[in-house]
C-alpha cells in the first residue's frame, strides 16, 4: 500500500546465523517504487504479451520484488521476448526443458555422478585421461574401485580430447562450488550444491569456446535460488554468459575482460585524465586491479541481495528488445555484444535508458561497439574515490585496500545513476 514501510529483503536470502562478516543489505521492498506482484501481472495482456517499457521504468524506481525476481530477470536477460504470448512462452520452456534434459542424459552417460545429487573436488583421470582411483573421489561419489564406471573407462580406450578436457574441469567446478556464497542457508543443503555443479558441468560441455571458468558459480549461483526449475536455471544461465562469455575467452595470449580494462583506462583518461596517470605511475595502467569487478560482476562489492539489485538495475538500462531474436538465431551463436539490428527499427521505449543513449550515439561507444555499462559502473566507483587514491594510493597494494573497502558501501541504484552520468559526459568528451 502507498504510504508503507519499506521491508528489507534479507528474509528472502537468509545468512547462516554464525556468518556475521557480511555486508549490509540496503535493498529495501518499497511499496509503489518496487516492481511487485501485483504490477507485475497488470504489465502483462490477456494474451501475454508484456509491456517491457512500464516494466522497465518501475525497475528503474525500486528494484523488483524477490518472489517474482526470477521470472522477470528471464525477460531482462532475452529468454523469451516480451511480445510473445503466455502459450507460445510455455512451448519454448518445455522445449527447452527438453534440450537441457537431453543434455543431461549426454553428460551423465560420459560421468555417472551428473544428476546423482553429489559432486566431485578432486580429478578422476590424468591428462592422458587414465582413471584416477583418488579416495576423495570414492568417497564423494560413492562409485568404489570396482564400479562400472571405472570399469568401463578402462576398457574405453583413447577418450576423445574434448572429452578429456571436460571431465578434467569437473573437480575444478566442484571446488568452486564449495566455495560459492557458502554465507546462505541456501547452500547448506547439498541437493543445492549438487545442482549449481550439474549446470556448471553441463554449460562446460556445451560451450566449445569457452568451457568453464573461475568466476562463472558467482554468475550462476542466484539462478538456481531464484528459479526452481534446474532447467530454467540453466537457460538464465546461458543468457547471462551470452553477456558475459567474451570476458571469459582466452587466446592463450591474453584473456577476454583484458578488452574491457583497455576501455576502463580510456574512459578513466577522459573523465579523470590526473588519476589515471597517477595509476599509471602506481604501476597500474592496465586496471588488472579492476578485473574482479568486471569478471563476477560486483558481487562481491555488494551484498548477495544488493548484487541483484544491481544486476536487475544494469539490464534494465541495457535492455534491447532485439536481444531475443539475436540469441536465438543462430542457436549459442550470438552474443550480446554490438548493436546489431536487423528489419524493422525498435521501438525507443521498449530499450532500456543506456542504450537509448547509445542508440542516439550511432550504437557506439567504443570502436567494436556499446560498451557494457559494468564498464563505467567501475569508471564512476574510481571517480568516486579519486581524491582517496590520489593522496592516499602510494602502491598498487593500496589501490587495492581503498576499492576493498567499499565492500558494503555502495548504494546499487546512486551507482547506476553515477555510471548513466559518466557514459553521458564520456560520450560528449569522446566526441571532441
Amino acid at each position: 500500500m502507498w504510504g508503507s514501510a519499506a521491508e528489507p529483503a534479507d528474509s528472502y536470502y537468509q545468512i547462516r546465523p554464525e556468518c556475521t562478516d557480511v555486508p549490509n543489505t540496503r535493498f529495501k521492498i518499497k511499496p509503489g517504487k518496487t516492481l511487485s506482484v501485483r504490477k507485475w501481472q497488470a504489465a502483462f495482456t490477456q494474451e501475454g504479451i508484456l509491456d517491457i517499457g512500464k516494466t522497465l521504468n518501475r525497475i528503474q524506481r525500486g528494484g523488483i520484488h524477490p518472489s517474482i525476481r526470477g521470472e522477470v530477470w528471464e525477460f531482462l536477460l532475452g529468454c523469451y521476448d516480451p511480445k510473445s504470448t503466455f502459450e507460445e512462452r510455455e512451448q519454448i520452456r518445455q522445449r527447452r526443458r527438453l534440450q537441457y534434459a537431453s543434455w543431461k542424459q549426454e553428460c551423465k552417460q560420459m560421468f555417472p555422478v551428473i544428476g546423482s545429487g553429489g559432486f566431485i573436488t578432486a580429478p578422476v583421470i590424468t591428462e592422458k585421461g587414465q582413471p584416477i582411483l583418488d579416495p576423495l573421489v570414492l568417497q564423494e561419489t560413492n562409485l568404489g574401485e570396482d564400479s562400472d564406471f571405472f570399469k568401463e573407462l578402462e576398457s574405453r580406450g583413447p577418450l576423445d580430447e574434448k572429452v578429456i578436457q571436460w571431465m578434467l574441469t569437473l573437480h575444478q567446478i566442484g571446488l568452486d562450488v564449495n566455495r560459492t556464497d557458502r554465507t546462505l542457508v541456501f547452500y547448506e543443503k547439498k541437493e543445492n550444491l549438487s545442482k549449481l555443479w550439474d549446470i556448471l558441468a553441463l554449460y562446460a560441455w556445451i560451450d566449445n569456446d569457452v568451457g568453464y571458468c573461475q568466476g562463472m558459480s558467482d554468475l550462476c549461483s542466484p539462478m538456481i535460488m531464484l528459479l526452481e526449475d534446474e532447467a530454467d536455471a540453466f537457460w538464465c544461465f546461458e543468457r547471462l554468459m551470452r553477456r558475459l562469455r567474451g570476458n571469459f575467452r582466452s587466446t592463450g595470449r591474453s584473456v577476454g575482460v583484458e578488452a574491457q580494462l583497455t576501455h576502463l583506462s580510456t574512459i578513466t583518461q577522459i573523465i579523470d585524465p590526473k588519476l589515471h596517470h597517477h595509476l599509471e605511475n602506481l604501476g597500474g595502467g592496465d586496471y588488472l586491479f579492476a578485473i574482479r569487478m568486471i569478471m563476477v560482476q560486483f558481487r562481491r562489492e555488494f551484498s548477495f541481495c544488493d548484487s541483484l539489485y544491481l544486476w536487475e538495475m544494469m539490464w534494465g538500462l541495457e535492455y534491447d528488445p532485439e536481444m531475443y531474436s539475436l540469441y536465438e538465431e543462430p542457436e549459442f551463436e550470438g552474443e550480446k555484444t554490438e548493436g546489431s539490428s536487423k528489419g524493422k527499427p525498435k521501438s525507443i521505449k521498449q530499450c532500456g535508458k543506456y542504450e537509448r543513449e547509445n542508440m542516439k550515439n550511432g550504437g557506439k561507444s567504443s570502436a567494436e561497439g556499446p560498451l557494457p555499462i559494468s564498464v563505467f559502473l567501475v569508471a564512476s566507483v574510481l571517480k568516486d574515490k579519486s581524491s582517496k587514491l590520489m593522496t592516499e594510493a602510494r602502491g598498487l597494494d593500496d589501490v587495492v585496500k581503498i576499492l576493498n573497502d567499499i565492500t558494503g558501501n555502495l548504494d546499487a541504484k546512486k551507482a547506476c545513476s553515477g555510471a548513466m552520468k559518466l557514459h553521458k559526459k564520456y560520450l560528449k568528451k569522446a566526441k571532441n
